[in-house]
């Protein structure tokens, strides 16, 4: 008895000792091939900051389609991985059907799905998105990428593998104390303000924005150097005048000292607003004197249009039906429609791009990196200028043979330790923050000055992602907020874009064809087994003691 009564007191203490050291230890092990789980050192680093609670809620409980409950699944299991790294992090999934007005008032849009369930087709509509709060702020993040993808299964995949992206990237722009700051550059008759609108308002949201004229330049060039040397990004949208080489040393100073550049620029002048009046334009060189500039930094964007075949469309009226002119929609080859460096994180995942009268960019060999982020089709032509371009051209068939220049290059990102182009020249003015060179800077140079710019409709901005006339969608908004993100990121965050998983996905029609067989296998066939068992276990019994 009182050996017993020890072995019971053993096996309690023993599970208090286990139980204690449950508490104690605790440790996830990610056995995924692709190590789905694991989190990176860049979101280790963000969630290490976060010192106080922060309040996570996803929209995704309720009916919905059950192949959009594995996002639900995986967006749970990875919310769970950054609650299991920081207690502070709370996770919360609600059904939105009660609160759907609020949701859309928080710019929280639901997605409508067609969803294919036993070879039938259904409406869905589902509330993809998270909302974070910490303190007194708030941040909501899309669980569903907002690019063109060829079926749902891909929308799918391409969720899950932005999940960490997307979770870190608001977590720590919530959990950040300072924002950067952004400068829009004015003063050469730059894009105004209403034609940036949908480009900006989103930069906004993130980071301090901020106009910046340099005609002050003119008066006191030292103190608008020390001045924009403060903002952390200049963005130069489509500059038409001419650089004054005290501007110029400005923006050489400023890239030296640090600051990061977004230039958008057009080398020709095209202005298609007299295309569309007029039936025809002349296409001539602008010179905006930044070629020394931009070559001392290794790139040169040169004087010639690009017409590309695989290009954006514009509407043209074909007759009249009634007193009502009739439009049909052709492609426009001088605007390129042109893809992204799909293994880079600015342009990974992003919707072509449409360019308007872009010009081709050379790289000259020098230490700095260059890494190509927008480029058009093989089947390009080069157009010199000054040209006259004519409206009714787009109705000639045209012949491959004229389009055989090959890939052109309109979009670069340039990092490295910059070098003054005022290094061993005369200087317009004298400055204390002259620097020859720049250390680890980076800059993004895209060779189309339209490339940000939003159209109008009756007198309001449009989104930058769509056309009003065709209603094409582009990726011009998506990979202009990845410049920005990318030029201001310091921590490496943005490369996490560049995640890639192999999700296994369940073949439809082969379920639905086989559905009767799997269904017998996982329910009749079991209930089989344990029949036959049964009754062979009866008969072995009976036989045996009978």
């Amino acid at each position: 008895m009182n050996k017993k009564i020890k072995n019971i007191s053993l096996l309690i203490v023993g599970l208090i000792v286990l139980n204690i050291a449950n508490q104690s230890f605790y440790k996830r092990f990610d056995l995924t091939a692709d190590k789905r789980y694991t989190l990176s050192e860049t979101t280790n680093s963000i969630l290490s900051k976060v010192k106080k609670p922060l309040f996570i809620t996803v929209y995704l409980e309720g009916d919905f389609p059950s192949e959009f409950k594995r996002l639900q699944v995986e967006t749970r299991q990875y919310l769970e991985e950054l609650s299991a790294k920081n207690s502070q992090i709370k996770i919360h999934f609600e059904n939105p059907d009660d609160q759907r007005e609020d949701l859309i008032k928080k710019g929280m849009m639901p997605s409508q799905l067609t969803v294919e369930e036993d070879g039938k087709l259904s409406e869905a509509i589902i509330f993809p998105w998270a909302e974070i709060i910490f303190e007194e702020k708030s941040e909501i993040v899309s669980l569903l990428p907002t690019g063109i993808v060829a079926s749902q299964e891909e929308q799918l995949q391409k969720a899950i593998e932005n999940l960490e992206y997307s979770f870190s990237n608001a977590i720590n722009s919530i959990n950040q104390k300072k924002q950067k700051s952004v400068a829009v550059l004015t003063g050469n008759g730059e894009l105004q303000d209403i034609y940036q609108y949908s480009f900006l308002s989103e930069v906004a949201k993130k980071y301090k924005l901020a106009k910046f004229t340099l005609d002050s330049v003119a008066t006191n060039p030292q103190q608008t150097l020390q001045d924009l040397s403060s903002l952390d990004l200049a963005i130069i949208a489509k500059p038409t005048q001419k650089f004054t080489e005290k501007e110029k040393l400005v923006l050489d100073q400023y890239i030296t000292n640090g600051g990061k550049t977004l230039w958008m620029l057009d080398n020709v002048q095209a202005d298609q607003d007299s295309l569309f009046n007029g039936g025809r334009m002349l296409a001539y060189p602008r010179d905006l004197n930044l070629t020394d500039l931009l070559f001392s930094y290794g790139i040169r964007i040169n004087t010639s249009l690009i017409k590309d075949l695989y290009a954006a469309q514009i509407p043209l009226a074909t007759g009249n039906v009634g007193n009502q002119p009739q439009f049909q929609n052709f492609d426009w080859f001088y605007h390129p429609l042109v893809g992204g460096n799909p293994n880079h994180s600015i342009t990974k995942n992003v919707t072509p791009v449409r360019l308007q009268f872009a010009n081709q960019i050379d790289t000259l060999k020098n230490k700095i990196k260059k890494t190509p982020l927008l480029m058009s089709s093989p089947l390009t032509q080069k157009v010199g200028t000054p040209v006259i371009i004519e409206l009714q051209s787009i109705a000639d068939e045209p012949q491959e043979k004229d389009y055989i220049s090959g890939n052109q290059l309109f979009g670069v990102l340039l990092e490295g330790n910059f070098k003054s182009a005022y290094k061993n020249r005369v200087k317009p003015f004298e400055t204390k923050l002259f620097k020859d060179n720049a250390t680890n800077n980076k800059m993004i140079v895209i060779a189309d000055g339209d490339v940000g710019k939003n159209q109008l409709l009756k007198g309001q901005p449009t989104d930058l992602s769509t056309d009003k006339w065709t209603n094409q969608q582009f990726g011009n908004k998506d990979f202009l907020i990845n410049a920005v993100d990318y030029l201001l990121d310091d921590s490496g965050l943005i490369d996490l874009r560049n995640k890639s998983l192999q999700i296994r996905m369940l073949d439809k029609q082969k379920a639905f064809k086989e559905r009767t067989f799997w269904q017998f296998l996982n329910v009749v066939f079991p209930l089989i087994v344990l029949f036959v068992f049964g009754f062979i276990f009866n008969y072995l019994r009976k036989r045996k003691y009978s």
